[in-house]
């Protein structure tokens, strides 16, 4: 299962605030797609995802201050 975060217009670090309760509720193998626009969290989601052993399966810049990342939980 794919599930969708949207924390565009957060401030750091509430779009890392909100993954973590987002994929603390799903199952193993599920994916989140994290959408964001926070620079800070270009660094800290990754950094989350791989000290917590989450695979990041996708990380792409969408714009010219946004980005979106998808990690699997694991």
């Amino acid at each position: 299962m794919k599930q969708v975060l949207e924390t565009n217009g957060l401030v750091c670090p509430f779009p890392l605030v909100e993954a973590k309760d987002a994929i603390g509720g799903m199952d193993n193998g599920d994916e989140l797609v994290i959408n964001f626009d926070c620079t800070q969290a270009t660094e800290a989601i990754p950094q989350w995802a791989a000290e917590n052993g989450y695979p990041v399966t996708h990380f792409d810049r969408t714009g010219d201050a946004s980005w979106t990342i998808t990690v699997r939980k694991a």
